[in-house]
């Protein structure tokens, strides 16, 4: 796990851009934690790395959104299913198949419904109002064999013990 925080709303879109600079097609990102923690902010942020140019927002009613950008970009909010099945209702695993990069808000409620290949992002409130804490997790070969890239790319925010390097936690 790498564990990185920041302190700005801009912080978390810049802290997401370089998740996203390190995005391939077919890749899953889960993002989790509490109302208002920064999933939308951290989706913008990664969107516009991509080379989203329209706005984002958040998809909580309509449950899915497809923007293009360097790759597709897919981002679903599944706060309001009700249970595993409505992941295949609202076409997941299409989606997966597509080749673009898949975000999903509220994404550890579908771990099961998904396949063990992803990165999980969960946002922690900090002590601050503005402050975020991320814990980075890669699941399965495709992030896993990023890990270091991504130590790297988020290394200007994370915090002591949690760069992924030497002596870091382990996944």
């Amino acid at each position: 796990m790498i564990v990185a925080a920041t302190h700005s709303p801009e912080e978390t879109k810049a802290l997401a851009a370089a998740v996203a600079e390190l995005a391939r097609a077919g890749d899953l990102v889960l993002l989790a934690g509490d109302l208002g923690a920064g999933k939308t902010a951290f989706a913008q942020g990664f969107g516009r790395a991509l080379g989203v140019e329209e706005s984002i927002t958040s998809p909580t009613f309509t449950l899915h959104r497809r923007y293009r950008g360097r790759l597709l970009l897919d981002h679903l909010d599944v706060y309001r299913l009700e249970q595993l099945a409505e992941v295949i209702d609202i076409g997941l695993p299409e989606l997966l198949d597509e080749g673009g990069v898949i975000l999903v808000e509220w994404g550890d409620a579908i771990i099961p419904a998904l396949p063990a290949d992803y990165l999980q992002i969960r946002i922690r409130f900090g002590e601050g109002d503005d402050d975020r804490v991320f814990e980075l997790t890669p699941v399965g070969s495709r992030w896993s064999g990023r890990r270091r890239a991504l130590a790297a790319a988020v290394g200007r925010w994370v915090l002591d013990g949690g760069s992924g390097g030497e002596g870091a936690a382990p996944c």
